[in-house]
């Protein structure tokens, strides 16, 4: 007869009899390790504070309102430049007046010079430095000399834009620095006579240079003919001297600068009245009751 073998299972796999399972008691009780206590106190106290947020975007808003403040700021001065009263307005209405007064002068004495009719508009080359200096100041009119001078060397060469310096330009740019500090009027035609007859021999003594001519030499000796046949005929027998001569040649330098000059300032007054700035020119009284 065959009997089964009954195979002893393993330890492992013995469940013990006397062993029964516990039920779980309530509530239950957990013993916690250090770490999990590190971790729920990081857990539970965390490292930033929510009331900081509104005080941050606060911040935030108050930087932008004040950008665009400076913003606005900007952009109201820039119209405010751009207004009629403003600098930068002003300022560039000076430099394109001074500018076209400078290219009308340099073309018009440039035309006049080739056509032979500087002398028909001689008395007119210094008025737009005078005008110049009148509503800019002194440092426009002499802008306005010094880019005619340019133009005028760029057109014509050096020799023409020394001619007008010295003849027109100088005495524009007196007459026009005098009438803007207020200068009483016989103190402007003294200096401006002063000015024209400076002028007028650096003109004699250039020319002399170019032409390897003594010029002034020329005319002193005409001069002292002049008067010896005049003398003679008349039936004084008197030479006159050298120095006597040169003399008389300055007189009538001065003479004719002087008489110049106070025709120049007859018209110039005349001209700026009647564009309107008779308020900012110290005429005489006779003749500001005759205008």
């Amino acid at each position: 007869m065959y009997l089964p073998k009954i195979h002893r299972q393993p330890d492992f796999f013995q469940i013990p009899q006397t062993a029964l399972p516990r039920r779980p008691e309530f509530p239950l009780k957990f013993n916690p390790s250090p770490s999990s206590r590190l971790l729920s106190s990081s857990l539970s106290k965390p490292s930033f504070k929510l009331s900081s947020i509104p005080n941050a975007e606060a911040s935030i808003v108050n930087n932008k309102k004040e950008k665009a403040a400076i913003e606005v700021c900007n952009s109201f001065s820039e119209f405010d430049d751009l207004a009629p009263d403003g600098d930068v307005y002003l300022n560039t209405l000076r430099l394109v007046e001074c500018s076209m007064f400078a290219a009308v002068t340099g073309l018009v004495y440039f035309l006049s010079n080739s056509l032979s009719i500087e002398n028909y508009f001689g008395c007119f080359f210094s008025l737009p430095i005078v005008i110049s200096s009148m509503r800019w100041g002194v440092a426009a009119g002499r802008k306005t000399m010094v880019a005619t001078a340019m133009l005028l060397l760029v057109l014509s060469g050096p020799v023409k834009a020394l001619a007008y310096l010295l003849t027109h330009g100088v005495l524009g740019f007196s007459m026009g620095s005098l009438w803007r500090l207020g200068v009483d009027w016989g103190l402007s035609i003294f200096l401006c006579t002063i000015a024209r007859s400076a002028g007028a021999m650096g003109y004699i003594l250039t020319s002399s240079f170019l032409i390897r001519e003594n010029i002034l030499a020329l005319i002193t000796i005409n001069i002292h003919a002049s008067l010896t046949f005049i003398f003679s005929a008349a039936g004084v027998n008197i030479v006159p001297s050298m120095n006597v001569i040169y003399v008389i040649f300055g007189t009538l330098v001065l003479l004719n600068s002087g008489f110049f000059v106070f025709l120049l300032h007859l018209l110039y007054s005349v001209f700026l009245t009647r564009l309107g700035m008779k308020a900012s020119l110290r005429l005489p009284r006779w003749l500001e009751m005759a205008l």
